[in-house]
């Protein structure tokens, strides 16, 4: 009986599937695009609750350090999500990155 070829892709002898990790780098780049949407929007409501506060003078600001103080609050989960934005494009690269390396290591010991 002959078994079915369960390693699909022409990367013969390797532990993974290339197609498989192309699924992943391309779920974490969309990932990451749905995590910078959500902290934008939250900057943004966070940005405009400040504004309508000021303006409404619900809120008392007694000088600029204060003001600073209140705009630090809205600024700091933004730099969090632009983290995040930046790491997880970084590990789908890097994915893309090995597949490349493992490919033109393959590449050269087949030229030799």
């Amino acid at each position: 009986m002959t078994e079915p070829n369960q390693n699909k892709t022409n990367f013969v002898g390797t532990y993974f599937d290339k197609d498989s990790v192309i699924r992943i780098a391309k779920f974490l780049k969309l990932a990451s695009w749905v995590v910078a949407g959500v902290y934008i929007f939250q900057f943004i409501l966070s940005v405009t609750v400040f504004t309508l506060q000021l303006v409404r003078k619900m809120v008392y600001i007694g000088g600029p350090t204060d003001f600073a103080q209140q705009l630090i609050w809205q600024i700091q989960p933004s730099l969090a999500g632009l983290i995040f934005f930046a790491a997880l494009q970084a590990i789908a690269l890097g994915l893309l990155i090995l597949l490349d390396i493992e490919d033109n290591t393959r590449r050269a010991a087949r030229g030799k």
